[in-house]
């Protein structure tokens, strides 16, 4: 009997279990929601069962699938391997600190990973509750290069690549593309938003809007375009609230702080729930961003 694989995934908008042969191949998925088990290979339905066991509650429905998308088609061929959907938000930097010695040599870098880590976790867990509201979400993107894209929201209102940014109840000062956290060095953090969203852009072939997340910040002073050097800044953000930052001709960044992901819910007007299926299932295939 061969060993089946039991990996979580999304179908259809919902959380379910794929049960794949060794070599990769979908045999089933078992929705947890529903109770049905889907089997794409009958032939495996002994093993299938056997393997998801412990994962049943109840009494499964047994047949075969619904009838799927392109887009679902696609996702059954995909090697679990290539699948980036299983990724935790963060996911990168847990490998990143399992590589750094723990010794007094290595605190600081240590603690600037673990700092990164705590933004993505906090606003990943945030960007997971959109699913209920039509999104989905991808966390910890590889690309090219060792870099990555912290999350990928994919829904009714577009594509947006997401950048974290933790800023540990210190305030912010943005001068685009500059952000200062307290008293620290100002970093191009709207440019590394824009270039990382430029990226997506070319792999997934569509528009993809930059967003900078920031968690924990104890405020968030906008600079405006033309005011900074004069001490003039914008208005400062409340709790709830979103700023666009242009700079010229170049592409605005939204500015997203924890608690204010709820709004991203009512957001809509671009993207058709099939067309949001569709540019998911090439998001999730890590093979889609070996080009950028």
């Amino acid at each position: 009997m061969p060993e089946l694989r039991v990996t979580p995934g999304r179908y259809r908008g919902r959380t379910c279990l794929y049960v794949t042969l060794p070599g990769g191949r979908a045999a089933a998925w078992y929705d947890r929601e529903s109770g049905q088990v889907s089997l794409v290979l009958d032939e495996y339905r002994a093993e299938v069962l056997a393997a998801l066991a412990p994962y049943l509650t109840g009494e499964p429905a047994v047949g075969p699938p619904p009838v799927p998308t392109p887009a679902e088609l696609a996702l059954l061929t995909l090697h679990p391997d290539d699948d980036l959907a299983p990724n935790r938000p963060g996911e990168a930097l847990h490998a990143t600190l399992a590589a750094i010695p723990a010794s007094r040599f290595r605190r600081a870098p240590r603690r600037a990973a673990l700092t990164a880590l705590t933004a993505q976790e906090v606003l990943g867990a945030e960007l997971d509750t959109l699913e209920g509201a039509g999104w989905r979400v991808l966390h910890a993107v590889p690309l090219p290069g060792g870099g990555y894209i912290g999350h990928l929201l994919i829904g009714p209102a577009g594509v947006l690549s997401v950048r974290t940014l933790y800023a540990g109840k210190r305030r912010v000062r943005i001068a685009d593309p500059l952000v200062t956290t307290g008293r620290g060095q100002p970093e191009p953090q709207l440019r590394w938003a824009r270039h990382e969203a430029e990226r997506a852009s070319l792999a997934l072939a569509t528009a993809v809007r930059p967003v900078l997340g920031i968690v924990g910040a104890a405020g968030v002073d906008p600079v405006r375009r033309g005011a900074a050097g004069r001490g003039g800044t914008g208005p400062r953000t409340a709790p709830g609230s979103a700023v666009l930052v242009r700079d010229g001709g170049q592409t605005g960044v939204r500015l997203l702080r924890d608690g204010e992901v709820g709004g991203l819910a009512g957001l809509g007007g671009v993207l058709k729930p099939a067309d949001v299926d569709s540019l998911y299932a090439t998001a999730r295939d890590r093979r889609t961003w070996l080009r950028v």
